[in-house]
């Protein structure tokens, strides 16, 4: 029993990392300057919105693929997984291998994918769902959709994660790296 709760308490405190905190943050600062308050009223505003939730989502789906790691000299490296294995973020020469000593480990899975569309999902429901862009782009839709959606969609992709974990630990969360009992890679 105490390890099934470690599991599912372990899953949930995971959530900080692999919801889009950051970028939620980062968009309810700005809406309201780009919408003008929800009342859009040059085109522009519209456009710049647009934008905006564009590069939101794009930094949900860039996030969800970062990872970090120990090199060979015990350096904290961070980079973005891909195909190949990851890319870290080091510039210059290579001339030493900055990478890590199993790079099979850190290639780009399809449950990355899955973690990247779950982000982007919950992104997307909460950006819908802020009262200036409702105001903004929709104003006729129920007060009781805008309040219900997010808190559905919300429970569901929370859920989602606790009961399938990444394994990547993203960038700016260096104590993932220590050896806990789930997140261990084999």
């Amino acid at each position: 029993f105490i390890v099934v709760l470690n599991l599912v308490l372990g899953g949930t405190a995971r959530l900080n990392v692999l919801l889009p905190t950051a970028t939620i943050l980062a968009f309810a600062i700005f809406a309201p300057l780009l919408t003008d308050d929800g009342k859009c009223s040059t085109r522009l505003n519209r456009i710049l919105t647009a934008a905006f939730v564009a590069l939101c989502a794009a930094s949900c789906v860039f996030f969800t693929l970062t990872d970090s790691f120990r090199s060979a000299s015990g350096r904290l490296r961070y980079g973005v997984a891909t195909p190949a294995g990851i890319r870290t973020f080091c510039g210059g020469h290579r001339r030493r291998r900055k990478g890590p000593r199993e790079p099979e480990l850190y290639r780009l899975r399809w449950s990355d994918l899955f973690h990247s569309a779950l982000a982007l999902v919950a992104f997307v429901t909460f950006a819908a769902s802020h009262h200036d862009m409702v105001l903004c782009y929709y104003p006729g839709v129920p007060r009781k959709v805008v309040n219900t959606v997010p808190l559905v969609v919300g429970f569901v992709v929370s859920l989602l994660f606790v009961l399938f974990p990444s394994r990547r630990r993203g960038i700016g969360y260096p104590f993932l790296i220590r050896t806990d009992l789930v997140y261990l890679r084999r």
